[in-house]
């Protein structure tokens, strides 16, 4: 009879891109000698599947740690009591802004809401953006639909700082003058890529795609009515009832570390180190990184929006559904 194996292992579900997530993963396997065992979920609403999936199976759980890649869904899970609390000292690097109160939950690893701008079609300053939003025209821009991912996300931030029926109106008017609604933000980028639109509402990472495939693209950060910009990040959680909570808080601790928000940074997609750096750390930094860690420390918390979340989210699917005009 074979005995019982004694390898360390946790599962792991994963909305982040596999391309980037997985290598971290393979790394901390490494390092700990625990296996992980990681469910990568690729549709487009990725990160809203998996939070659902999560929530049905909150009686009985599979999963011991969630690295999802924006918040607001996890703060969902958080307030369903899906996920678990841990000790401060896990999150301590980390800024209030950016983590649960109640040390559920913590963010890392950002993108930027902003404005891909083809410097070919037109100037790449706010005082071009703002005139060409307000014009009556806005077929050569470019935005997401806003049902799932960081265009939702966006929409709740506004729907926050602006009024939800400000926010209405605002969708109604971009609508009706025009505007290029695609189905994601990587669609966006193509657009403002190959020059059929002049700009568009993206993220960090897709700008980022275009200009190292040598497109003629700028960034400038998409700011709420306070002059706030909107920072996503990945975030981390231990799940209530998981299986390894040991080896879960070991890969928690992990990925919130220095070196694997660096490794984030340094690779194509360019995520945001958000914890506290050392002044090596920080000067290692990849130089297109460094000048957004300004724009990131302007970010409305983290949590702004997440209580508008449920209601943006069922205006938009009346919306898109043929329900409203």
């Amino acid at each position: 009879m074979r005995p019982p194996s004694t390898q360390r292992t946790l599962t792991v579900y994963c909305a982040h891109d596999s391309v980037f997530a997985d290598a971290i993963l393979r790394d901390f396997e490494r390092e700990t000698g625990i296996q992980v065992d990681v469910r990568y979920d690729e549709e487009a609403n990725k990160s809203l599947g998996l939070t659902n999936l999560l929530l049905t199976e909150k009686a009985s759980p599979r999963c011991d740690v969630f690295w999802n890649n924006q918040a607001h869904g996890t703060i969902r899970l958080a307030e369903a009591g899906v996920l678990e609390e841990c000790s401060s000292e896990l999150f301590e690097r980390f800024p209030e802004s950016v983590r649960d109160p109640n040390n559920r939950w913590c963010g890392f690893g950002g993108r930027l809401r902003v404005y891909a701008v083809n410097i070919e079609k037109m100037a790449a300053n706010e005082n071009a953006i703002v005139e060409r939003l307000n014009a009556e025209d806005l077929s050569r821009v470019a935005i997401a639909v806003p049902l799932f991912g960081t265009t939702l996300t966006n929409y709740s931030v506004l729907a926050e700082t602006m009024g939800l029926d400000e926010l209405k109106a605002w969708h109604n008017s971009i609508h009706q003058r025009g505007i290029r609604e695609v189905r994601g933000n990587g669609a966006v980028k193509d657009l403002v890529a190959a020059g059929a639109c002049d700009f568009g509402l993206t993220d960090t990472d897709d700008a980022f795609a275009a200009i190292d495939a040598g497109k003629p693209i700028e960034m400038l950060p998409v700011r709420t009515s306070d002059r706030r910009t909107i920072c996503i990040p990945n975030t981390v959680a231990l799940i209530k009832g998981a299986k390894h909570p040991e080896e879960a808080k070991q890969l928690i601790r992990f990925l919130l570390s220095e070196a694997t928000e660096r490794k984030l940074a340094e690779s194509s997609s360019r995520q945001i180190p958000l914890g506290r750096m050392s002044d090596a750390g920080r000067d290692a930094l990849p130089k297109q990184v460094q000048p957004l860690l300004k724009w990131a420390a302007e970010s409305v918390p983290v949590s702004a929006g997440a209580t508008q979340d449920a209601a943006v989210l069922e205006w938009l699917t009346a919306i898109y559904k043929g329900k409203e005009q």
